[in-house]
């Protein structure tokens, strides 16, 4: 006899993860489209104590501290994603994660840094975590950030608006 796959909610509890309320956008866009099954969480910066994670790898970071940043990324997007969904046991996949590593030229270990955050989406999700990924080298983030990280998810669930979030 098997075991119930433990709830989405028991095992961020496990790894001690608190999901945050859905970031008010910087820009002009919502921080999250559906479309069908899928659900499309807009870019996300890397934030420690509220405020943008600023630095740039092989300049000013290494690829350690910005797989943190990557890794605490993952809980702002999952935070999102409940909004978006209402339950993030009704996830069927993640579909694919795009990165974008504020890097210098010379740098390339985005593929490195990316992996705090689809570590952390496997860790919750197991087999329904792995995801298609892309992770980019860019010049710059919007504030200085060091890390900023899309989702795209397929969900079995209601649309829910952000006023019922």
């Amino acid at each position: 006899m098997t075991s119930a796959p433990a709830s989405v909610y028991d095992r961020l509890a496990e790894l001690g993860v608190v999901l945050p309320a859905v970031a008010i956008p910087a820009a002009a866009y919502v921080p999250f489209v559906r479309s069908g099954n899928l659900v499309f969480i807009s870019g996300h910066i890397a934030k420690r104590d509220g405020k943008p994670w600023v630095g740039q790898l092989g300049r000013d970071m290494d690829t350690a501290s910005a797989k943190s940043a990557a890794r605490a990324i993952a809980i702002d997007l999952l935070g999102t994603l409940h909004a978006a969904v209402g339950d993030l046991n009704k996830v069927e996949r993640i579909v694919k994660v795009m990165s974008l590593v504020n890097s210098t030229p010379d740098f390339t270990e985005q593929h490195l840094v990316t992996n705090g955050c689809s570590e952390l989406l496997g860790e919750v999700f197991g087999a329904k975590g792995a995801h298609a990924r892309s992770a980019f080298g860019v010049a710059q983030i919007p504030m200085g950030a060091c890390v900023e990280i899309e989702l795209i998810a397929e969900v079995n669930a209601p649309v829910v608006t952000l006023a019922s979030a």
